[in-house]
């Protein structure tokens, strides 16, 4: 019997690619605001700091989740082995499972920021 619609994998690719695609939206909303926080007498204004701050964070966020991705598929190597599966350090699944971990927060911080800037316009 074969499947309709898409894997839950895929479904999860498809989400985090779709808010990343607002990258470049968020980056103009934000441009103006930047500009004002540029023209303050602060060295840092508040939408500046607050861009390289969750920038920063989800990138540790995000470089955390992959290595757990890559322990958790490490630590299943050998009962994949014993029950005659191929590994899936082996096959490309904990690659993949790794990127889908690494990108997760800074989708989920795209996604919030598009909806907290679409709000100020």
């Amino acid at each position: 019997m074969r499947k309709t619609g898409k894997s839950r994998r895929a479904q999860e690719a498809a989400g985090i690619g779709g808010d990343l695609m607002l990258a470049p939206m968020v980056a103009m909303m934000r441009l103006p605001l930047m500009a004002m926080d540029a023209g303050s007498s602060q060295p840092w204004g508040t939408e500046t700091a607050r861009a390289v701050n969750e920038k920063t964070v989800a990138m540790a966020e995000g470089a955390f989740a992959a290595q757990m991705s890559f322990l958790q598929s490490a630590s299943r190597f050998w009962p994949e082995v014993f029950s005659g599966r191929t590994p899936s350090l082996f096959n490309g699944v904990a690659a993949e499972r790794s990127i889908s971990a690494a990108l997760k927060p800074a989708s989920r911080t795209v996604k919030a920021n598009f909806r907290r800037l679409s709000n100020k316009a």
